[in-house]
């Protein structure tokens, strides 16, 4: 089948290179020319574990290609999917849907006989309606469906999340939609995905309440942290008592400096506003996006209570500025929050991230970037680790203490054993843990 992704981003990208290995032939559309030059010269501007080959075999084999002239990939494509950003509307926190409906309005000047055209950004409950009416006033003789087909991609897994989903999820009521759709995605039948089918505004709500519960979960799991290290308990041994019980599962039971991300900060603040406006308020949501915020600012108290409250004329040491690892996404990261909390209680602050750094210059200031995390450590009077990349997970304990001014370690992902630093000489911090 011929596919249309209009956006080179995180989903247009990632989705775009998997339908090419599927077989399909992609084409990926970008107004940015200077993004699809630095892709067709095999550049790729985001950091995904694997993606890098995976486009490459891809062009390599004649199924992938990128432009930024959409008239003749949208003329000639079986579907087109829209894969452009959906940020947080200033004011209200809604979903801005201006490129939405830019792409549509595009689109629906260039199809030609029946066309699927499918929403794969994450877009507010009846989009698809506004998507559709804005194709047919354009081309009132247009033969197309629009379908809600939403991604549940995760960053540094994403590859895998593509080609062997929990399930695939297609809103529309359109037989010949459906069948396209299936035609599409044939290559997971042979890993029995559930595929499923539902309205299209059922589609668009599946989205928003998968992202909430799992922002609802990691909020949930932080303030039972926050009571463990008050009564004494392991919120470690907590998690994986509850999470043992298949009704609660054991994912997303991590505490830690809060959830962040290119999704959740967002989706959450958009289904809040859907469900206001709809006269419907989620409750739970709200408290979650709350707490959480709240969150960013009590991790970084944590660090300055660890220092004895003071922390003018100390150096600290950031491990990770991504807010997760295996990516270079700085989106609404804890550490946006965290170092400038640090910097405003007078500490000087040192980081290193393994792919982070490049974009946390343009969002951080004044702030020195290592080589290393020994570099990082050099003369500091803490060490705080932020985010889980996998090389902090075996640090040298002996190399790290004698780098380090004071043997101060504030582990905000709760990476070690509080009996094994202290067994090493350091002052230990993490978090849920007595």
């Amino acid at each position: 089948m011929r596919v249309t992704m209009i956006g080179t981003g995180y989903v247009g990208l990632v989705s775009g290179a998997c339908f090419a290995d599927f077989g399909h032939i992609v084409t990926c559309v970008d107004k940015d020319a200077s993004k699809i030059e630095r892709l067709q010269k095999g550049e790729i501007p985001i950091f995904e574990p694997g993606l890098d080959e995976l486009v490459k075999d891809n062009v390599e084999q004649g199924r992938l290609f990128f432009t930024a002239d959409a008239s003749d990939a949208v003329r000639d494509a079986d579907a087109v999917f829209i894969a452009v950003g959906t940020p947080s509307r200033r004011g209200d926190g809604h979903a801005d849907l201006s490129y939405v409906y830019a792409a549509a309005e595009e689109i629906a000047g260039l199809i030609q006989g029946y066309t699927v055209i499918v929403n794969k950004s994450t877009v507010p409950v009846g989009t698809g309606d506004e998507v559709e009416a804005i194709i047919k006033k354009v081309r009132p003789d247009a033969d197309f469906a629009v379908v809600s087909n939403p991604e549940f991609l995760r960053e540094g897994a994403a590859i895998n999340d593509f080609k062997r989903p929990d399930r695939v999820v297609v809103g529309t009521d359109d037989e010949r939609a459906r069948e396209r759709m299936r035609e599409l995605y044939r290559p997971l039948f042979l890993n029995e995905t559930p595929i499923i089918f539902t309205a299209r505004r059922t589609s668009e709500l599946i989205k928003y309440a998968a992202n909430a519960f799992l922002a609802m979960k990691i909020t949930f799991i932080n303030e039972i942290a926050d009571l463990s290290e008050e009564v004494g308990a392991n919120v470690q041994e907590v998690a994986r008592g509850i999470g043992l019980d298949n009704r609660i599962g054991r994912k997303f039971l991590n505490a830690g400096p809060g959830y962040g991300g290119s999704c959740f900060p967002k989706d959450t603040l958009a289904l809040m506003k859907t469900a206001r406006d709809a006269g419907a308020p989620i409750e739970l949501i709200e408290t979650t996006v709350r707490v959480n915020k709240a969150r960013k600012q009590k991790m970084a108290q944590k660090i300055v209570d660890a220092l004895d409250g003071n922390l003018k004329g100390k150096t600290i040491a950031i491990l990770g500025l991504t807010f997760k690892p295996n990516t270079d996404d700085m989106r609404d990261a804890p550490a946006l929050d965290i170092v400038p909390t640090l910097q405003a209680e007078g500490a000087k602050v040192r980081a290193f991230d393994p792919e982070g750094m490049t974009e946390a210059k343009h969002m951080l200031k004044d702030v020195q970037f290592a080589t290393g995390p020994y570099d990082c450590a050099d003369g500091a009077d803490a060490v705080v680790i932020i985010t889980e990349w996998d090389q902090f997970r075996a640090l040298d304990f002996k190399r790290l203490k004698q780098a380090l001014k004071a043997p101060v370690v504030i582990d905000l992902r709760n990476i070690y054993s509080p009996a094994e630093m202290r067994a090493h000489g350091f002052t230990y911090v993490s978090v849920g843990r007595a």
